[in-house]
């Protein structure tokens, strides 16, 4: 019979590992309570609790580094961009892939969801595998100012008032339909839909 570590051990050991990474920049205290809130929000959603360690540590880290930026802590080398939709499950998780996939790496990509749900939509992720993208252990990220405070680009898809305006941003609201139900031939249509939106933000960035 395999023993699960323990929890506590494994939060406790990814505390010191962001403390190290983030010495000179935030305090312990500042770490442990960004890991905790991870914790506690992705708990509270998750489905895929196997994974839920790994989920905790890419969150945290992004809110480490969202918190950096916004702050003026650590200087942004490239645009930042955040794809914001309803549940992260599907639109957001695809524009951001596909940002990443096209921009070879000259900006950093973010998502979240207003009110995301526990796993992003399997015929997403098919649909994307058909362009070589694989979505790796993904999952519905929840939207934070720090994640706002951090982007340059904010492009929301279908969340309403839900995204705050802060200033000196640029924003846009794409009509995008949502690939939520819908069979893989209309999620393929989503999909290049997306992209080519992506691939005009991308030249306008970029320019």
């Amino acid at each position: 019979m395999t023993t699960q570590p323990d929890p506590s051990i494994t939060y406790e050991r990814l505390v010191d590992d962001l403390s190290y990474t983030y010495d000179g920049v935030f305090s312990r205290e500042t770490v442990a309570e960004v890991v905790h809130e991870a914790r506690t929000t992705l708990e509270a959603t998750a489905k895929l609790t196997r994974y839920l360690p790994v989920f905790v540590a890419k969150q945290s880290r992004e809110q480490l580094m969202a918190i950096a930026q916004s702050e003026g802590r650590i200087a942004k080398q490239v645009p930042e961009i955040l794809f914001v939709c309803v549940h992260n499950a599907g639109r957001s998780q695809m524009a951001a892939a596909l940002t990443e996939h096209l921009s070879a790496r000259r900006v950093h990509v973010r998502s979240a969801g207003s009110e995301p749900t526990g796993e992003v939509n399997p015929i997403v992720i098919e649909a994307l595998n058909e362009r070589g993208i694989d979505l790796t252990t993904p999952y519905p990220k929840p939207l934070t100012h720090r994640v706002l405070q951090a982007a340059d680009v904010i492009v929301t898809m279908g969340c309403g008032d839900a995204c705050p305006i802060f200033p000196g941003k640029r924003y846009e609201d794409w009509d995008v339909a949502d690939p939520q139900g819908q069979p893989i031939d209309t999620v393929r249509d989503i999909r290049d839909d997306i992209q080519a939106r992506v691939t005009q933000l991308l030249r306008e960035v970029l320019s």
